[in-house]
């Protein structure tokens, strides 16, 4: 009977981040296979996993039970240093829910501090707020270590929560005195007139999931497994058992099993229902009518009497009101229009009426919203859906069971003033941003798990640096290529790692916030989901991520924050004050013959969309002509289309066409010639999906539209496959001369499209962007490269690829300058492009700002001694401004003895004996006194590969001579090619080549092939590194920064001409060291926060003696080779999808 009563009423999933160690889905299908009906999840401070539990619980029908461990503090604890008491806590009802929500968001109001970015605090409540929320909550008094155990603490929690809503906890986790524990709370629940019940505090859904979570414990203790075995649950009390072992393990307490069951009974919260969440507009009686006046008052200047698209804007205007209304939408619309006016306002106050920026929108619309000429005319989009041919159904039809997305980019800096806007608009407690939750991948679970393991630090990051970087459960293969096969062998620590890292490979790690969603709502959002501060100050945001919001029925609006635009802007205002020429992109020509030929030609470093690799080989095949055309390529190079096998016949049969207009495109069926005219009769865009379901096998819209969503999904091969008969036998019935294979045929080419994919619309709106910021590059190159540096992080190319890229070009950019520079990058009056003083690493940017408004004041600095005396920065920050080189221009001819080659050395000295500031409290610093500076001792010069090596350290990118312009001498006698020696070398031929690796791509899509491109003093190259040579060479292909290849030159006409190299080896470059240095180190005052950073190195060479043209001083720091030394501060590497990384 008792086996059968049991209900786990305490348990903690991985959203209890680094203590419990299961996903939300494990707990449920371990808990029916186990032989429950019922399960409590109960994480710690925390519902950031409770729909996704729901969810997941719904289908797999069990009952899901909800409620959270919090931790109580009070005072006098505190104030000792006392451990929190924690809480278990219950949800009853609806009520319930509320207090929980809004108790959540008590525990976290002060983990977050003003003016301490990074810094967290533990969330926690005191009794009182406790008590102030029980409405609907059932309490239990809490776990075995850090439970209430006092009796006058547990009356005052049965005085608030009643006799029905208070239990005394029992657990038993198999440690000592546990029995007498359990007697003590029973007698004392007696006394109280109350049940005890049994919990499990479940942290494991299994077993082998038991040696993750011990992992995680000395994770979140920083310290190692051996280190935290006092803090560790020695034996599996904590794994999800069956309800008869529970009975079992509480045999002295028959009751308290009963109890849980009962107690269960009691607790009829769904989060699954409707919790009551409506979003500004949603209840307005008059939506309907406010949006068709405001659509009909821009339909008439949009499409005035006599336009050729009037009659058809009229029409497309009434349908899509109709079903606007239909579906109770209006609100919604009027609410994005209404936060586009508030952006619009911001917009101003940012740009501060310059009149260049002033000309551009606010923002701009994205993704399948912008196919609606409703979003075109109340301003959401900028595409004409009529003009570009934009079917609506993928956004919006009568079959609709989801609010619809709508995407609004923004530049960065108007975003950043928007969303405090949108808080003060609907209130804190009625906005905030939607969370995120980063997963444990490869790299992150090696180096975390590793130093739990205790395993040597150089060999962790050596094998993370070789790792994948996508999902954990290779790292066995990462360890073996990086220290070898024997580490693998058990018993091993190297074994171990491996295991966990599978493990923990897709668990959550920590909450943070998504890159745009927020969410807006009539009623305090409190009471649906807890709220919390986000990590940038004056913003906040929900527990939930964005799918667990729209299991919720919110509604998310995405304010997205995009770099180009940003680059976009700057790059007009720059025009505007250089050259006195105001740019209205949307009047541009958008048929400008010198823009195609750039694109044609791939000549697209650092524009939108387009710069990839492949997006790059791909232009030179398809080459091009029109607005549509580029609509079509920023949408092939994804997923979807690779997948599904698009892409190869797209590009063949254009250039089929292009040789011969004559040639007739083969269509698998004559109902899909309509739908796949505009893209040769293969799937490039979503809406194409839903297009060919309901031409070729007879799907509604709502059908199609279901089949898309399941496409979308996360895990969707059975959601996809239950489409699959119903997409047969559809297209048989509907076509007498359609037969099962080619059914079959048809719906291989839909599923193959699963993988990532662009609606037609979103295509169109960033194929605009692609020609606009092309056409930038083309025609304003200076001030499109001065904006690209100054908007970093984005897009595909480091700082340093772009500098190269533009003085190939011809454009000469400029070293940071302290008499010069500004705080960003700027044009000079002849057109160069000098480096901003923001951009030298480890200085922070109150210091540049306080030097550039201290030379504006008070005219340029005239000496060393006058900048440390003036400048108001601190001298960590003046060493590294001039191992930068930035203050060479104070070093007189005297003092350098008349070699420019010693004046940074020279600067470095002289900042050695000045008296540079020093802070003063918190928010002031103390000048120091020019007082004149001893003559220079003799100093060696630096040679040009430690030049070389400082501004890499310093800045990220060197604007003087190419690593590999040094280099040539050497590498030319070795017999190796430059990229400019390809060109006049046949197909087929042997090579040897060395470069700087910009890029690194493995996509899924490849079969296991790698894509590097390399850089060197001419140009870039592609590798394609085969699987098998990947996994020979797989160290030297993720990790070296300097490579050779061995490779076979290929050169294909139906490629455009473009050249890629096969590479049958690869290896690191060694790079002659020359003479060994001796390093004299700074003294100790000269070291500090912010200083040297990565250059400090070059900075401690002050006084050292110099090497023949190599950096012998950071060589000696990073393994004593030149080829090390710039290991160490090689620029940041493109990794596929996943961003720049060192």
């Amino acid at each position: 009977m008792f086996a059968l009563s049991y209900v786990e009423l305490h348990a903690h999933s991985a959203f209890s981040f680094l203590d419990g160690a299961s996903s939300p889905d494990e707990l449920v299908l371990a808990a029916l296979e186990r032989g429950h009906h019922a399960l409590a999840l109960t994480d710690h401070n925390s519902l950031s996993g409770a729909m996704e539990f729901a969810q997941a619980a719904k289908a797999h029908g069990l009952r899901a039970l909800h409620g959270a461990e919090v931790d109580v503090v009070d005072a006098a604890g505190e104030a000792a240093g006392a451990p929190s008491r924690h809480l278990t806590l219950l949800v009853r009802d609806a009520a319930g829910w509320r207090s929980l929500c809004r108790l959540l968001t008590r525990a976290h109001t002060d983990t977050r501090r003003p003016g301490r970015p990074g810094w967290v605090g533990q969330p926690s409540v005191t009794l009182d707020e406790v008590v102030e929320h029980a409405e609907g909550l059932v309490c239990l008094s809490g776990c075995a270590d850090r439970g209430v155990r006092d009796e006058p603490t547990m009356r005052r929690l049965l005085d608030a929560f009643g006799p029905d809503g208070f239990r005394v906890e029992l657990q038993r986790p198999f440690g000592r005195h546990d029995r007498a524990r359990n007697r003590g709370l029973a007698a004392l629940a007696r006394r109280l007139g109350v049940p005890c019940v049994a919990t499990g505090n479940v942290h494991a859904h299994s077993r082998e999931r038991a040696r993750l979570q011990d992992a995680f414990v000395a994770i979140r203790e920083h310290t190692t497994l051996d280190a935290s075995e006092p803090l560790r649950r020695g034996n599996h009390a904590h794994v999800l058992t069956t309800p008869r072992a529970m009975a079992a393990r509480f045999e002295d307490h028959p009751e308290a099993v009963v109890e849980s069951a009962r107690l269960a009974d009691t607790l009829r919260f769904d989060l699954t229902e409707d919790l009551g969440y409506r979003y500004p507009g949603s209840e307005d009686p008059d939506a309907d009518r406010r949006l068709a006046e405001l659509c009909a008052a821009r339909l008439e200047e949009r499409y005035p009497p006599g336009h050729h698209r009037r009659d058809e804007a009229i029409a497309r205007v009434e349908e899509e009101l109709r079903v606007i209304r239909l579906l109770r939408l209006s609100g919604f619309f009027l609410l994005h229009q209404e936060l586009l006016e508030r952006a619009r306002e911001v917009a101003a106050e940012v740009r501060g009426g310059a009149a260049a920026r002033s000309l551009l929108p606010p923002g701009r619309g994205r993704g399948s919203s912008v196919s609606s000429i409703v979003c075109y005319l109340t301003g959401l989009s900028h595409i004409d859906p009529l003009e570009n041919a934009l079917a609506l159904g993928r956004f919006l039809n009568e079959e609709l069971t989801a609010l619809p997305d709508i995407d609004l980019d923004f530049p960065r800096d108007v975003r950043e003033v928007l969303i405090p806007r949108v808080h003060e608009r609907y209130g804190r407690d009625r906005s905030a941003l939607v969370a995120a939750f980063p997963t444990f991948r490869a790299r992150s679970a090696i180096r975390e798990l590793g130093k739990a393991l205790g395993l040597p630090p150089g060999e962790i990051e050596r094998v993370a640096r070789a790792s994948e970087g996508w999902g954990a459960e290779g790292v066995d293969r990462d360890i073996a290529v990086a220290l070898g096969e024997d580490r693998l062998r058990p018993p091993s620590r190297w074994r171990w790692l491996a295991e966990l890292a599978a493990e923990a490979s897709g668990l959550p790690r920590h909450l943070s916030q998504h890159s745009g969603g927020m969410i807006v709502a009539t009623r305090p959002l409190i009471d649906c989901c807890p709220v919390l501060p986000a990590a940038m100050e004056g913003r906040q945001m929900v527990q939930w991520d964005k799918d667990s919001c729209a299991d919720a029925g919110f509604l998310k609006i995405d304010l997205l924050g995009l770099g180009m635009l940003s680059a976009v802007e700057r790059c007009v205002e720059l025009i505007a004050k250089r050259r006195g020429e105001v740019v209205d992109l949307s009047r541009i020509p958008f048929d400008d013959p010198a823009t195609y030929e750039a694109i044609q030609n791939a000549e697209t470093t650092g524009v939108f969309q387009i710069e990839s690799r492949a997006q790059m080989g791909s232009l030179r095949r398809t080459r091009p002509e029109s607005l549509q055309d580029l609509t079509i390529q920023v949408a092939i190079v994804r997923p979807g289309p690779i997948v599904g096998g698009a892409v190869n016949p797209y590009i063949e049969r254009r250039q089929r066409l292009r040789a011969d207009p004559g040639y007739e495109v083969p269509y698998d069926h004559p109902s899909l010639e309509p739908v796949l005219r505009e893209t040769l009769g293969t799937i490039i865009f979503q809406d194409q999906v839903l297009e060919v379901a309901q031409a070729f096998a007879g799907f509604s819209v709502g059908q199609a539209e279901g089949l898309r969503r399941a496409m979308s999904r996360k895990r969707s091969a059975a959601a996809i496959e239950a489409y699959h008969e119903s997409f047969v036998r559809g297209a048989m019935a509907r076509h007498p001369d359609v037969d099962e294979a080619l059914a079959e045929r048809v719906w291989s080419m839909v599923v193959g499209f699963s993988g990532f994919g662009f609606p037609k619309a979103h295509g169109a709106a960033f194929g605009l962007l692609a020609y606009q910021s092309t056409w930038l590059r083309v025609h304003y190159g200076p001030e499109f490269l001065c904006a690209l540096l100054d908007e970093q992080p984005m897009g595909f190319y480091p700082p340093d690829a772009l500098v190269h890229e533009a003085q190939r070009r011809g454009i000469e950019v400029l070293a940071p300058d302290v008499n010069a520079s500004g705080v960003t990058c700027s044009v000079t009056p002849e057109g160069a492009v000098r480096v901003g003083l923001g951009y030298v690493l480890g200085v922070r940017r109150d210091e540049v700002e306080m030097l550039v408004a201290e030379r504006e004041r008070g005219g340029p600095y005239r000496s060393i001694a006058d900048l440390a005396a003036r400048a108001g920065a601190g001298r960590p920050a003046l060493e590294q401004l001039a191992w930068a080189g930035a203050c060479d221009g104070l070093v007189s001819a005297v003092d350098c003895g008349g070699r420019p080659a010693v004046a940074r050395r020279t600067a470095l000295w002289q900042l050695g004996v000045a008296a540079p500031a020093v802070p003063a409290g918190e928010h002031g610093v103390q000048l120091g006194l020019p007082l004149d500076l001893p003559a220079v001792p003799a100093l060696d010069p630096l040679g040009d590969w430690e030049a070389m090596i400082a501004d890499y350290a310093t800045t990220g990118m060197t604007v003087s001579r190419h690593p590999f312009a040094l280099l040539r001498e050497h590498l030319a006698r070795d017999g190796l090619v430059s990229s400019r020696d390809l060109e006049r070398l046949r197909h087929g031929a042997q090579v040897q080549i060395a470069g700087l690796v910009m890029a690194r791509q493995r996509p899924a899509t490849a079969g296991g092939v790698c894509f590097l491109l390399l850089e060197d003093e001419f140009g870039t190259v592609n590798l394609v590194v085969p699987p098998p040579v990947y996994e020979r060479d797989r160290l030297a292909v993720r990790s070296e920064p300097l490579v050779v290849a061995d490779a076979t030159l290929e050169r294909y006409a139906s490629g455009g001409g473009a050249i890629n190299l096969v590479v049958r080896r690869l290896r690191p470059l060694e790079v002659p060291a020359g003479r060994r240095a001796t390093v004299h180190p700074l003294p100790a005052a000269a070291s500090g926060p912010g200083a040297a950073g990565a250059g400090g190195a070059g900075a401690a060479g002050a006084g050292a003696s110099a090497g023949d043209g190599a950096d012998a001083e950071v060589a000696a720091a990073a393994g004593g080779s030149a080829a090390g030394a710039f290991r160490a501060v090689a620029p940041p590497v493109q990794s596929f999808a996943r961003g720049r990384r060192r």
